[in-house]
């Protein structure tokens, strides 16, 4: 009999442990839902003596939310790598939060090369601002690529003060652009000239988002705008970055319920 309980023990052990594996992958599969892929510029200079790259609180803020939030994510960028960024002040909390977490700081050291991402990991994407994406967002097709994959696989394309020129030249499959006739926000022609940025940028994201049939919203110069349109989301300007993430989580919350 002793013999007997001991293998009917065995049994039981083998059994649990062999669901264990498949829990595991349920786990997996449910995070991988919900992850976030982040893309930074990897422009070094905006002009002679500028750093180009991207604005730091726009990463860092909606970080702090994703991780309240238990929303797991990836940093990519163009040229993958630690790419340059602006803005940084160890003063602001979520900054501060950011930069003491090794798994973050190495995040933005060893950023995916957006030619190397698999989209398919992905129920999100995030566009961070700052003013490199205004070079090396635009016309870039490993970016379009990645949007338009992720939106077509009912996934969540979000971007944040300049990130949305990323999204001006985004076609989907059917040919038809991403943001004709859809409401999106950006960094405003006036917060450009408030700044004396309007002399160095490329272009004016306002005038193109709106050339390329978006309809554009704004709040008063430096205040913070969240627009959503369906699973667009776009935020004005640095001070929207909290907001327009937490639009961002209800967003995967609701599509997943």
């Amino acid at each position: 009999m002793s013999l007997l309980k001991h293998v009917a023990g065995l049994c039981v052990g083998i059994a649990a442990f062999a669901a264990l594996p498949a829990q595991s992958f349920a786990q997996d599969a449910e995070n991988a839902k919900k992850k976030i892929l982040i893309v930074v510029s990897s422009l070094d200079k905006k002009a002679p003596d500028l750093v180009g790259g991207y604005w730091f609180p726009e990463l860092t803020h909606p970080v702090e939310v994703f991780d309240e939030a238990g929303l797991d994510f990836d940093i990519a960028s163009p040229k993958g790598g630690l790419s340059p960024f602006d803005g940084f002040d160890l003063k602001d909390p979520a900054t501060l939060n950011f930069w003491t977490n090794p798994e973050h700081r190495n995040k933005i050291a060893n950023s995916i090369k957006l030619s190397e991402v698999d989209t398919s990991q992905y129920a999100a994407v995030q566009l961070v601002g700052g003013h490199g994406p205004m070079w090396d967002f635009v016309n870039n097709s490993e970016l379009q690529d990645i949007v338009r994959k992720i939106y077509e696989t009912n996934g969540i394309v979000s971007a944040v003060c300049h990130g949305p020129a990323g999204l001006i030249n985004v076609k989907l499959s059917n040919g038809e652009s991403l943001i004709k006739d859809r409401h999106l926000t950006g960094f405003t022609a006036e917060e450009e000239a408030a700044r004396n940025y309007d002399k160095i940028v490329p272009f004016e994201l306002e005038a193109a988002l709106k050339n390329s049939g978006a309809r554009f919203e704004e709040a008063p110069v430096f205040q913070s705008r969240v627009v959503v349109d369906g699973r667009l989301i776009t935020g004005q300007n640095p001070a929207s970055a909290k907001e327009f993430a937490e639009a961002i989580v209800a967003a995967l919350e609701s599509r997943t319920q």
